[in-house]
């Protein structure tokens, strides 16, 4: 069962989606204040966090910069007016998605189902991929830059991978946007940049990705043999 932590202060917001969550095999537990739901990511496991923008104490962004100091466990933020700039500030911030509230449980339990899905591990041939200053153990689910581990989100992994996997391919926003999704969803080419933007901040002094302009994003680290 996927164990998600909903961190919102609508307190009738919980039982809704609790009940209605684990007909799909989903078991959301609610905290109603960031510090319980920080506490709770320290002392339990947890496959996602559902994080509400709108909170006491702190906002979702500031708990979202706490979790992401901590741990890259995906999380789902929950924007009141879906607007642009809050999403934007979210995925600055390391969030994996967002959801506009109101929203549909159906769409919510997607993402979720979706988030599992990417952390699944990937089959490929090798699960050792080397690259000039980079590697990518996918057994370890690891990836290191010059030797040393670098922390990645689940989605700056997914994204890695799918670069990695095709050295010297043109990858377009849309491509990227819908192998990393897998849902028709409602989504934004600004979304790609920041995440390409944080990979590539996470990755020095290795520059893998290359811009393609009037294109989209390329992997091109040359191959090296690992032994």
């Amino acid at each position: 069962m996927l164990r998600a932590l909903l961190i919102d202060d609508d307190e009738k917001l919980a039982p809704l989606l609790t009940e209605y969550c684990v007909k799909f095999d989903i078991e959301v537990t609610p905290a109603h204040k960031p510090s319980v739901g920080l506490k709770m990511l320290q002392e339990d496991t947890f496959d996602a966090v559902i994080l509400d923008v709108m909170l006491p104490e702190m906002d979702g962004f500031e708990v979202c910069r706490t979790i992401r100091q901590r741990s890259t466990i995906p999380v789902i933020m929950l924007t009141a007016r879906g607007e642009v700039t809050d999403r934007v500030v979210g995925l600055e911030i390391g969030a994996d998605d967002y959801l506009p509230k109101p929203f549909d449980p159906r769409e919510l339990v997607a993402r979720l189902k979706a988030i599992a899905k990417r952390k699944q591990p990937v089959e490929t041939p090798s699960r050792l991929l080397s690259f000039e200053d980079l590697v990518i153990d996918q057994q370890q689910r690891e990836v290191r830059v010059k030797g040393r581990p670098v922390e990645l989100t689940t989605m700056e992994y997914q994204l890695i991978l799918l670069l990695a996997g095709s050295p010297g391919k043109d990858f377009s926003r849309d491509d990227i946007l819908n192998q990393l999704k897998g849902t028709d969803t409602e989504l934004f080419s600004r979304s790609v940049d920041i995440l390409v933007s944080r990979l590539r901040h996470k990755l020095k002094p290795a520059t893998p990705i290359k811009t393609v302009y009037g294109a989209g994003y390329a992997f091109v680290s040359k191959t090296v043999d690992p032994t």
